[in-house]
């Protein structure tokens, strides 16, 4: 059960247009799904919290909570269900047309990297406009006009969000957890993906608070620590090679060789050889030529 205030459109054309639109504040366990819809269908999360299934092949599953929101593309089946304990209010736009495909790319968003979170300033204007379009819910075109007008407004916010890290504790909190699970999970292969959908946000969200943070991309800095320890293991160990790729997340000897040549400048086998013979640690910045000697 859930206590909706809504609007359906019934005339649906042009290059953009709003399909649906309202509020909801849901009883505890309420859901809505599985379904599919025929349009792009945005919601965010007012209060309380709740779970969405995207049943993407990235992250089937999403525990959310006020402050973040979620997108559905057209023809993605989408399950989503309300707390038992924290039942969670929303809103929510649903839009399409031939410019709705365009628009979202540029937001940074899909529905493999569903997901986004909004500063509480951010999160204000969205109710706003929300609010705004509740009082013109009539077919007039003075109506329509005001209501793609909060609709543009909305995609604002949301480029705003995804594009600019939002520095809050919670947001040092999300780097705290992005990096106790590269840890945790440093010789497995997941990517940058897999760790954007454990932690709840877009790709494009988190690595913008991993250059504020760090001054690294995710993939950068897993790539870091990744090689490091690969390191230790060369210096410490007569581990093979193969097993060191492994142990540091790498699925093939091939691949982790390349990544280690790379950003050291030599191989793993010349690393091993060149702390063997002079007990000291090759520099990355010395000439390559000389460190083979």
């Amino acid at each position: 059960m859930e206590n909706a205030d809504t609007f359906v459109a019934t005339s649906c054309n042009g290059g953009l247009y709003i399909t649906t639109f309202g509020k909801s504040c849901t009883a505890p366990g309420h859901f809505w799904g599985p379904a599919i819809h025929s349009y792009y269908l945005i919601h965010y999360i007012t209060s309380g919290s709740g779970i969405f299934y995207s049943y993407s092949r990235h992250n089937p599953k999403y525990e959310l909570h006020a402050g973040q929101g979620f997108l559905i593309e057209p023809s993605y089946v989408n399950r989503y269900e309300s707390s038992q304990d924290d039942p969670w209010s929303y809103i929510w736009i649903g839009f399409s047309g031939e410019d709705a495909p365009g628009i979202i790319r540029h937001l940074g968003i899909n529905q493999d990297s569903p997901i986004f979170s909004c500063s509480e300033p951010q999160g204000a204007k969205l109710i706003d406009y929300m609010n705004i379009m509740l009082q013109h819910k009539d077919n007039s075109i003075a109506s329509s006009f005001r209501q793609l007008e909060c609709l543009y407004g909305f995609f604002s916010v949301l480029a705003e969000s995804v594009q600019s890290p939002i520095i809050t504790e919670k947001n040092s909190g999300y780097m705290t957890q992005c990096i106790e699970y590269i840890n945790t999970h440093l010789s497995e292969p997941f990517s940058v993906q897999d760790l954007a959908d454990y932690m709840g946000l877009s790709r494009t969200y988190m690595t913008q608070l991993f250059k504020h943070n760090l001054q690294l991309s995710p993939q950068e800095y897993i790539i870091q620590h990744r090689l490091n320890r690969a390191c230790r293991l060369l210096e410490t160990t007569q581990l093979s090679i193969e097993s060191i790729a492994l142990q540091c997340g790498y699925v093939s000897n091939n691949t982790f060789s390349k990544s280690f040549q790379k950003n050291l400048l030599l191989s793993p086998t010349a690393y091993r050889q060149h702390c063997k013979k002079n007990n000291t640690y090759p520099n990355p910045k010395e000439n390559q030529a000389d460190i083979e000697k």
